[in-house]
């Protein structure tokens, strides 16, 4: 799997190099002209059998701006790409065990207006269960069935020990009506991750993204045909063992279940105000903050009802003495901004347990060492450096990044008592702006690239 990240970063190097060598003949196509014609007079086609008309030689003199030939090293990938599962785990489920019950006609549901979609709102008529049970040897066969609510016991270790975890992906219909996911390897990775540190089974990830393409194509016409929307799918595993005591889970479920969504943030919202209460903290060393599990979503809620008492949209999650910016809402968050020197560089915060690993990030991350325009770095930043940044006028671009709203930018920061002020739409081609684009051509066809997992 990280043969594909490596060969993506080759792609778009070679990519970046071909646009860099156009450039640079046609703006000085009159010195390699001037060349051929002092070595070896007029430039032919091609040459004549036999060696009778003299060849042209041509010397590309050293030149300062001529473009290097150099390839991006591959770049780490966030988590481990690959699990070696636990003996106690037992057998893997397969995807070519997969049954299918489809819904009868009462039970289909009616679709909404694309104009009418809101997040996690509305659900398709069908969803991937598969059960484990230690018990009888494992993971069991997985078996697409109606949507349908779950029997659980009262006891179910999900409901009192937060025994869970989930991701987020999305399925996009393209220009040209195919289906494609976004690195679903990256979700299969981040989730066996978060599973063993949850105490709950492991499994085989692309055997469940060849299951979950099997419910997308037999739920297919949910995918909005629009570029606005997505289908999004929201892989989920619980401990279901009917046990009181904190102990792992000897059963769980791995279900997915569809949502038809439109954007996040309403169209034509404006950048983002966030409200940065020093107070409160999201995460810390030693914790899960670096996990998709429920547990560190609940308790973000009252903090969330405060930022829109207060004027703001989002949270901006702050930690340590010196409030060290970490998440935005439940977004990883970027900043551009200017150097003593007068050069660009592009900072996020670096996965010290702290942040989500999301793949939007290491997909902004890996794009921007690719363009080689600007440094790239993943280090901590302060608000008083947010403070110090702004009031120089260095402060250029602020952005939330994740999969359900892809990247929104930032206008405002309310941190202890007073409005920063930052000008991330105030330029002509934001970064953040181009880096939208790039991604979501990706996600819909319109850009070929490996990222894309086309749906047959």
């Amino acid at each position: 799997m990280l043969m594909l990240g490596r060969d993506s970063n080759r792609l778009l190097c070679l990519r970046s190099i071909s646009q860099n060598l156009v450039r640079y003949v046609f703006q000085n196509q009159h010195k390699l002209i001037q060349q051929l014609l002092v070595q070896g007079g007029p430039v032919r086609a091609c040459s004549g059998h036999g060696g009778t008309q003299q060849q042209a030689q041509l010397r590309v003199e050293e030149d300062d701006n001529f473009p290097k030939i150099a390839e991006v090293p591959p770049l780490a990938a966030p988590f481990p790409m690959t699990i070696e599962h636990g003996a106690d785990v037992g057998e893997q489920f397969k995807y070519s065990d997969l049954s299918v019950r489809l819904a009868a006609p009462h039970q289909l549901n009616p679709k909404p207006d694309v104009d009418d979609l809101a997040f996690g709102k509305y659900f398709t008529d069908h969803m991937l269960k598969v059960p484990y049970h230690r018990r009888l040897g494992g993971w069991q066969k997985p078996e697409i069935t109606p949507m349908e609510n779950l029997n659980l016991h009262p006891a179910a270790k999900v409901f009192h020990y937060a025994i869970e975890l989930f991701e987020g992906m999305k399925a996009y219909r393209g220009y040209d009506g195919k289906i494609r996911l976004f690195r679903p390897e990256m979700n299969m990775a981040r989730m066996n991750v978060t599973a063993y540190r949850s105490g709950l089974p492991t499994f085989e990830g692309e055997e469940l993204i060849k299951a979950m393409a099997r419910l997308v194509m037999i739920d297919s016409e949910w995918v909005p045909h629009t570029e606005s929307a997505s289908l999004y799918i929201r892989p989920t595993l619980i401990g279901i063992e009917p046990t009181l005591g904190v102990a792992s889970s000897d059963s769980a479920l791995l279900y997915t279940i569809l949502s038809p969504v439109g954007p996040y943030f309403k169209p034509g919202a404006k950048g983002l105000k966030l409200y940065a209460e020093p107070k409160y903290t999201r995460a810390w060393p030693g914790g899960v903050g670096d996990r998709k599990v429920g547990s560190n979503y609940g308790p973000t809620i009252h903090v969330q009802q405060e930022a829109l008492r207060n004027g703001c949209h989002q949270v901006l999650w702050l930690y340590g003495d010196d409030h060290q910016l970490t998440e935005v809402g439940v977004m990883n968050i970027f900043m551009l901004y200017m150097k003593e020197n007068g050069e660009r560089e592009l900072l996020t915060p670096p996965l010290n347990g702290l942040i989500l690993p999301g793949i939007t990030r290491d997909s902004i991350i890996r794009l921007c060492h690719q363009w080689g325009e600007f440094s790239v770095r993943e280090q901590k930043f302060t608000m008083p450096e947010i403070k110090k940044l702004s009031k120089e006028g260095r402060l250029l671009e602020l952005f939330g990044a994740g999969t359900a709203a892809v990247i929104s930018p930032i206008e405002q920061i309310s941190y202890m008592g007073e409005d920063i002020y930052v000008p991330t739409e105030s330029h002509d081609n934001p970064v953040y702006r181009r880096l939208y684009n790039t991604l979501t051509d990706i996600q819909y066809g319109k850009l070929e690239h490996p990222w894309a997992y086309v749906i047959d």
